[in-house]
């Protein structure tokens, strides 16, 4: 049994990953810097906007 992410930085680096995406993919697929991608899974942009939540999801190919 794995143990599910802990941060949101860790949920979305192991969902693009589960992908097959890598940080560039993801970003030019969300339309977001790559810079804005790492921030994100490393945890340095704690609350991302509702906006971008959707792109990243959309990307991801994630259902509502």
């Amino acid at each position: 049994m794995t143990t599910p992410p802990s941060s949101f930085g860790s949920l979305l680096r192991h969902l693009r990953r589960a992908a097959g995406l890598t940080q560039d993919e993801l970003a030019e697929r969300a339309r977001m810097s790559k810079r804005g991608l790492q921030d994100l899974e490393l945890g340095a942009s704690q609350r991302p906007r509702q906006s971008t939540l959707a792109l990243l999801a959309a990307a991801l190919d994630l259902s509502a």
